[in-house]
């Protein structure tokens, strides 16, 4: 009885990271666009260095929220 407990407070510890990873991103990414698009009517000239400049960011965003995520299923499936 003990250990189901712990198991089933694992998968709910897991989930609730999961979930809080996948908020997190999408705040930060949606934050990152709409002040490329805010920059970008502001000034249309600049559009071409303004998304250049966001893109490396986005990148690594979605790239930590990535590793995070995997992290997680790692601690799952162990």
């Amino acid at each position: 009885m003990q250990q189901e407990a712990q198991a089933v407070l694992h998968l709910f510890g897991a989930s609730l990271g999961l979930g809080l990873i996948v908020i997190g991103a999408g705040l930060g990414i949606g934050r990152l666009a709409a002040a490329a698009a805010d920059g970008v009517a502001r000034q249309p000239s600049a559009a071409d260095r303004i998304t250049a400049a966001v893109n490396l960011p986005l990148f690594l965003l979605e790239g930590v929220a990535i590793l995070a995520e995997v992290f997680v299923l790692l601690v799952v499936f162990q």
